[in-house]
């Protein structure tokens, strides 16, 4: 008789902050069916560490000292495509989607959240699901596809395939590949656009809230 012997996601943790990542793996030592591998609070060693480990899912910071979670989860990503992303944010809106979509992540899941539900979304990213709906991600593409226009100065005709190409889920050795250029090429291109992107829709929705309050005391 065979003995069935459950397999472990193996998890890696990035956040600068030692204090989180410290209580993040207290909190995933009682699930019996995840094994936290490795830990940083540095984008640069995350990147380089998490593909030799056999990383089934990454949970990644989305701001850190020496870059973000987008830029990690890209970089593995286009090394070993089967390696699942999960950002940890601060905060559950639209922001985070963005950051998600952009980044090729499979969700993001909120710090102060319960911790059986950070345990239930890494379960879910390790079985292949998404976090995101199709309706809302097809809300967001959308929203990021029509942004495009509002970056200043305005995008290229490469540059919109290229960030076309990463809201359509493409790594960036994919990308490299489709426009024929190297990989350390689309990898800088990517990583300015994401920043370029988030930073007008940032501006665009400081205005909105800016004009919002105008209006209102107007009324």
């Amino acid at each position: 008789m065979t003995t069935y012997v459950p397999r472990y996601l193996r998890v890696y943790l990035l956040d600068d902050h030692d204090l989180v990542r410290d209580g993040l793996r207290d909190l995933l030592v009682t699930a019996a069916d995840i094994d936290v591998v490795g830990d940083s609070g540095s984008a640069k060693a995350a990147a380089r560490a998490i593909p030799e480990l056999g990383v089934d899912v990454m949970v990644l910071d989305l701001r850190l000292q020496d870059g973000t979670g987008i830029e990690v989860c890209r970089a593995v990503r286009s090394v070993d495509p089967s390696i699942r992303g999960l950002l940890l944010t601060s905060s559950g809106d639209d922001e985070a989607l963005v950051a998600a979509i952009l980044a090729g992540a499979a969700g993001y899941v909120v710090k102060l959240t319960r911790s059986s539900h950070i345990a239930v979304a890494i379960r879910a990213v390790g079985a292949g699901k998404s976090l995101i709906d199709p309706g809302t991600l097809d809300r967001v593409s959308r929203l990021l596809l029509s942004g495009m226009d509002e970056v200043r100065p305005p995008l290229t005709e490469d540059e919109r395939s290229v960030l076309t190409q990463v809201v359509e889920g493409h790594t960036n050795g994919q990308i490299a590949e489709r426009m024929r250029i190297s990989i350390g090429s689309a990898t800088e291109q990517v990583s300015s656009l994401v920043e370029r992107m988030i930073g007008s829709m940032a501006s665009a929705g400081s205005a909105s809230g800016r004009t919002g309050k105008h209006r209102r005391h107007e009324s």
